[in-house]
C-alpha cells in the first residue's frame, strides 16, 4: 500500500508539472476474491504561473470560490443525464428483446437454407462466424465490460497526443470552478492519464462487473454505471464547492465504487481477501463498511490527498440501488408500453 501511495503521489506531481494544473485521480484495486481499499486522489487548485494560455476549461473565477451557477448546472445535469440514461436503457432493452425474437424466428424458418449454403461461404464469412462464436462465448459481464474498456482506452490514447492536452483538460477533467462544468462530469469518468490508473480501475471493474450484470441485466447495469459516474462527480463538485477547494479530477472510480458497493450489498457474505495476502479473508459487507467509513472520515477531516467525496457518493449510490433499484426499475413498464405503441404506429 505504501508503494501504491508513492506511485500515485509521483503521478500527481508529473501531471501538475506538465500541465500546471491539478488533477485528482481515482484508483481502486480489489476484485471479488482479492481486496485493496479504493482511492481517488484530490488536489486543490494552487496559484502558480502557467505557460498554458487561458481557455474555456480553466477556472471561471479567481481564488477558491465556485460559482453558484456552476453548482446549479451540475445538479440539473446530473438529474437530466440520469433520467436520460434509464430511459435509453429501457428503449435498448425493448430493441434487444425484439431483435432476439426476430432472429430466433428467422433461424427457425430459414435455418435449413442457411445450412445448405454453408459450403458456398467464403473465408471472410467464416472469419465473421468465428468472431461471433467468440463473442457468444463471453459471459454477460465481459460483453458489457468490453465497450466500457474500449471507451477508456480511447480516452487514455488521447491523453498521449500533445496537441489534445488542452482539450483533454477542458472536457475530460471535472472541475467545479471551470466555465464548462456539465459534460466533463461525464467524460471524466472515462479519462485516465497513467497506465497504473487505467489498469487498476479496469481490473476492478472487470472483477465485479459479471456479478452485477447477472443481477441487473446489461441494460440496467449500463444505466446504473453511467448515472453513478455523473452522480459521484456531482458529490465531488458539491464537496469542493462547500469546502472552497476546487480542483480537477478524472477517473472511473466513482462509478466503479457503485458497482463494488452494489455487489457487496447484494452478496454481503462473499469472502474477500487482500491482494497478495490471500490468507487474510473478510466478508464483502464488512469491507464496504470499512472503506465507506474511511471516506466519510476523509470528508469530515478534510483530507486532501484522496477525493473521498466521490468515493463516498459512488458507494452510496450502489447501496441505494441494491435496496431500492428493483422498485425504481419496475416503473419503466409505462415507458416500455408507450414506446411499443409508438413503434407499432410508425410501422403501419
Amino acid at each position: 500500500m505504501l508503494v501504491h501511495r508513492a506511485l500515485c503521489q509521483s503521478w500527481l506531481s508529473q501531471v501538475t508539472y506538465r500541465f500546471h494544473a491539478n488533477i485528482a485521480s481515482r484508483h481502486i484495486q480489489p476484485n471479488q476474491r482479492f481486496w485493496q481499499p479504493p482511492v481517488r486522489h484530490f488536489h486543490a487548485q494552487r496559484t502558480r504561473s502557467s505557460n498554458i494560455k487561458p481557455n474555456v476549461g480553466e477556472p471561471a473565477t479567481d481564488g477558491n470560490s465556485v460559482p453558484v451557477n456552476n453548482v446549479i448546472k451540475a445538479v440539473a445535469f446530473t438529474g437530466a443525464f440520469s433520467v436520460g440514461c434509464f430511459a435509453g436503457a429501457t428503449i435498448m432493452e425493448y430493441e434487444n428483446t425484439r431483435s432476439m425474437i426476430i432472429s430466433k424466428a428467422k433461424q427457425a424458418r430459414f435455418g435449413w437454407f442457411q445450412n445448405r449454403s454453408i459450403a458456398d461461404r467464403d473465408s471472410w464469412w467464416q472469419l465473421k462466424q468465428d468472431v461471433r462464436r467468440f463473442w457468444d462465448s463471453l459471459s454477460p459481464g465481459d460483453k458489457t465490460f468490453a465497450p466500457i474498456l474500449v471507451a477508456n482506452l480511447l480516452a487514455f490514447g488521447l491523453w498521449r497526443v500533445p496537441a489534445l492536452r488542452t482539450t483533454m483538460l477542458t472536457y475530460f477533467t471535472s472541475n467545479p470552478a471551470a466555465r464548462i462544468v456539465c459534460w466533463p462530469m461525464f467524460l471524466s469518468t472515462f479519462s485516465h492519464y497513467s497506465v497504473m490508473h487505467i489498469f487498476a480501475n479496469m481490473y476492478v471493474l472487470h472483477s465485479f462487473s459479471n456479478a452485477a450484470v447477472l443481477s441487473l441485466g446489461k441494460e440496467q447495469f449500463m444505466a446504473v454505471y453511467l448515472s453513478a459516474g455523473v452522480f459521484s462527480s456531482l458529490m465531488s463538485v458539491l464537496y469542493k464547492a462547500g469546502t472552497k477547494h476546487p480542483g480537477m479530477s478524472l477517473g472511473a472510480s466513482g462509478a466503479i465504487m457503485t458497482v463494488l458497493a452494489y455487489v457487496c450489498a447484494q452478496y454481503p457474505e462473499t469472502q474477500l481477501s487482500i491482494l497478495f495476502l490471500p490468507t487474510v479473508t473478510f466478508s464483502a459487507g464488512a469491507a464496504i463498511k470499512v472503506i465507506m467509513g474511511i471516506d466519510f472520515a476523509g470528508c469530515v477531516m478534510g483530507w486532501k490527498f484522496f477525493d473521498h467525496a466521490a468515493h463516498l457518493g459512488g458507494a452510496m449510490f450502489g447501496i441505494f440501488w441494491a435496496h431500492y433499484g428493483s422498485q425504481l426499475w419496475a416503473k419503466r413498464i409505462s415507458l416500455l408500453n408507450y414506446y411499443h405503441e409508438l413503434r407499432r404506429t410508425k410501422q403501419k
